[in-house]
């Protein structure tokens, strides 16, 4: 049975060239057909997710990945805004970070992740880790419809 899924619009926050270019070399060699945009501080995430210049045309994500270590404004501080703004608190969002913390992760729960993964060390593991987010995001999850800009 052959499927066709929508591609997702993914935001990828993340100030890790190297942790960027394994997301998107593992979403290439899924093949699935979805448009990543990457954002490398706290800042730009908020101003893109309220589409506010210079991110002014850009299509709201469905899915979120977002790194807790990040510059100007760290990831806790973008998962609470993201998760209190009516534009935005319907966009899930997957914490992915090295850090295995549990004061991170009991943190992240509380401000709304829908889900904390940490990275992997290994390329194999990590490349496993991603396709299965993808692959779990785009066939089995529902997601709610985009919310059209104002």
């Amino acid at each position: 049975m052959e499927h066709h899924y929508q591609p997702l619009e993914i935001l990828v926050i993340d100030d890790s060239p190297g942790d960027v270019g394994l997301l998107e070399a593992a979403f290439q060699e899924w093949q699935m057909v979805n448009n990543v945009n990457v954002v490398e501080d706290g800042e730009q995430a908020i101003q893109y997710l309220l589409q506010e210049e210079p991110y002014r045309d850009v299509t709201q994500p469905d899915l979120i990945l977002l790194d807790l270590n990040l510059p100007k404004k760290d990831g806790k501080a973008v998962l609470a805004e993201i998760k209190v703004d009516e534009r935005t608190k319907h966009i899930p969002v997957v914490v992915l970070t090295t850090s295995n913390a549990e004061k991170d992760i009991l943190e992240s729960y509380r401000l709304h992740a829908n889900c904390y993964i940490t990275k992997p060390v290994h390329m194999d593991d990590f490349f496993q880790k991603i396709h299965a987010i993808e692959d779990f995001w785009m066939k089995f999850v529902q997601l709610p419809p985009r919310q059209i800009s104002a």
